[in-house]
């Protein structure tokens, strides 16, 4: 098959189907064989429905993102043909991108409003993965992958780069596997690794953004490795502790409207309300995930120092 060929065929509807096909392989994992790992019935059913029903809701706003793509694509600088190389080469740039794209989604409030539907369950496993927000397209982070189609990638596979990784990330969601090859989880996202960035431990706040490449987090020094004497501790610093799929939806937009329209604030601190980070407050009496990390004695200076390692020791 050639790599244009592979870039065009229909991925999203062969992972619609073996989506469920694996679910229900954990399910028996978890059930039958005891392995580790838990699928409360009602929060998983949740998961899956915002998940296949966030399809034609992000669809119908698509032409965002697809429309800047293909109005910066006559300026770009060069044209890249579609090769195995190139696909390669797109994909890896791509993948820094999202991590731009995810750490964003934890710094900046405005993106943290769509992205929070993804963490807003207390379990993790299979169907999480599915928990995805319906206003991908709304963030302004999507325009990210502009560079690469001025750069001269074909925004077909640009897009197409995302959504493989995206199908990628699927299976970092569960705590059926514990550790994958030494080598593996040096190089690659895992699901121990991504059991990390699902974690409200101190510890494990605001790390391991990656999509497919864990050495994003080692370079930037953001990755946390996963330690057995502090299991991580899945959902939100604040747990929502509902099931209503328009309060999971919506949460964060009407808190951010409750906040930035405060009598008595400045123009700055209405902004600030909307684009600083999750936590942030005008006098001081809410915490950030920064904070709550530097009073459990987990400051960044000691991040980057574990990031310098290969293989985590714990």
């Amino acid at each position: 098959m050639a790599a244009e060929d592979f870039i065009r065929s229909n991925i999203v509807m062969f992972s619609a189907f073996a989506f469920l096909a694996l679910i229900a392989i954990e399910q028996v994992a978890i059930r039958l064989f005891r392995q580790r790992g838990k699928t409360p019935l009602k929060d998983s059913a949740m998961s899956i429905a915002l998940g296949y029903l966030s399809e034609p809701a992000n669809a119908a706003t698509a032409f965002i993102t697809l429309g800047a793509l293909a109005a910066v694509e006559p300026y770009s600088f060069a044209t890249i043909p579609v090769t195995w190389g190139t696909f390669i080469l797109c994909f890896v740039l791509d993948d820094l991108r999202f991590y731009v794209h995810h750490r964003l989604a934890h710094r900046v409030r405005w993106v943290w409003a769509m992205h929070v539907v993804h963490h807003s369950s207390e379990n993790y496993n299979l169907p999480i993965a599915l928990r995805q927000s319906w206003t991908k397209h709304f963030t302004g982070t999507m325009m990210l992958k502009i560079p690469l189609v001025l750069v001269g990638f074909d925004p077909v596979m640009v897009t197409f780069c995302g959504v493989l990784n995206a199908t990628y990330q699927f299976f970092l969601h569960t705590e059926t596997i514990d550790r994958m090859p030494r080598w593996y989880e040096a190089i690659f996202n895992t699901p121990s690794h991504h059991r990390v960035h699902h974690g409200n431990n101190p510890r494990y706040l605001d790390a391991n953004y990656a999509g497919t490449l864990i050495i994003w987090d080692r370079l930037f020094g953001t990755f946390e490795p996963e330690c057995a004497a502090d299991p991580p501790v899945y959902g939100l610093v604040k747990q929502l502790n509902t099931l209503n799929p328009v309060k999971l939806l919506t949460h964060e937009y009407v808190g951010i409207a409750r906040d930035a329209s405060q009598r008595g604030l400045r123009w700055w601190q209405r902004l600030a309300y909307v684009f600083a980070p999750p936590g942030w407050s005008h006098d001081g009496s809410r915490e950030t995930t920064l904070s709550i990390r530097t009073a459990a004695g987990f400051a960044p200076d000691a991040r980057r120092n574990r990031a310098a390692r290969i293989v985590p020791a714990e």
